[in-house]
């Protein structure tokens, strides 16, 4: 009889019923339409469409580095590795490195990008930002060109960006400056170009449709997610993410049809990283259908 270790054990019983909830719709859904990240994310979707390498750097402070899981590999980062290669492909290479740091807020993040993010020449950076801020101090006037400023480091190095907002939590909305913040980090991907991942709405969502039996997204400390929380974090950003990587490859390949049946006419195409399409862009605080 093959024996099994106390320690092995233990970890298999705490897996199970974090994937078994998280793989139950009801507890992980989205709403109708998904949290959408609207922006093109084209070196993403160029890696992700020639089947090589991936490599995301996720950056922000505790909510990133996983305080409130229970071990350090159920923090969001590392599920959303498992996330990517259930939609996509289980032995694709896709590496998420979490560069979190408990207590940090932009200026620190922006401290840091060279070292910890541009360095590991991602693909992706997922910025987690603003709850920190929200809890410090209640003047968000220097927060938007910090933010600017480290988006602009990360697209000149050819980095796509997502933008993750603050957490729906207790301690946060405890704040009078959490809805300037979400107003503010909406704005600033609006103008920047880049990707936004309305976590807020998200757990907004989560908090009004969950039955009073489901289990807790947010911890005992009112502000840290707890694992199944990360878990269901992790499965809605990797959908939202593949979503984007389809629309991309989608609208790249219409462009491509365009430009091959008029000749001698150039083809509309987006502009990639650095700048919006033809289109008009639906702003993102708008595509989250919430009260």
């Amino acid at each position: 009889m093959m024996r099994v270790s106390g320690r092995w054990l233990a970890a298999a019983i705490l897996l199970v019923p974090i994937a078994a909830r998280a793989d139950d719709p009801a507890l992980c859904a989205a709403p109708p339409g998904g949290v959408p990240i609207i922006a093109p994310l084209a070196h993403f979707a160029a890696r992700v469409s020639e089947g090589g390498p991936l490599t995301i750097v996720a950056v922000g402070s505790s909510s990133t580095a996983g305080v409130g899981a229970s071990r350090p590999d159920l923090a969001y980062p590392n599920r959303l590795a498992v996330a990517l290669r259930q939609l996509l492909l289980p032995q694709r290479d896709i590496r998420v490195v979490n560069r979190g740091k408990g207590g940090e807020d932009a200026p620190e993040e922006l401290a840091r990008l060279g070292a910890d993010v541009v360095a590991e020449h991602p693909d992706l950076a997922i910025w987690q930002v603003g709850t920190n801020a929200v809890l410090r101090r209640d003047d968000l006037g220097a927060d938007g060109e910090w933010l600017r400023e480290g988006i602009d480091l990360l697209k000149r190095n050819g980095i796509d960006v997502v933008l993750m907002d603050l957490q729906y939590a207790p301690r946060v909305l405890e704040r009078r400056a959490y809805s300037t913040m979400e107003d503010l980090v909406a704005d600033t991907a609006d103008g920047e170009h880049v990707g936004l991942f309305h976590r807020f709405a998200l757990m907004r969502y989560w908090q009004g449709s969950h039955a009073a039996d489901a289990p807790p997204m947010i911890g005992a400390d009112g502000l840290h997610m707890t694992d199944i929380g990360y878990e269901c974090l992790a499965a809605d950003l990797a959908k939202a993410l593949v979503a984007n990587w389809r629309a991309e490859t989608k609208f790249a390949r219409r462009a491509h049809g365009a430009s091959a049946a008029i000749a001698g006419l150039p083809a509309q195409t987006a502009t990639g990283a650095d700048g919006p399409r033809p289109a008009v862009e639906m702003r993102r605080n708008d595509a989250i259908p919430f009260n």
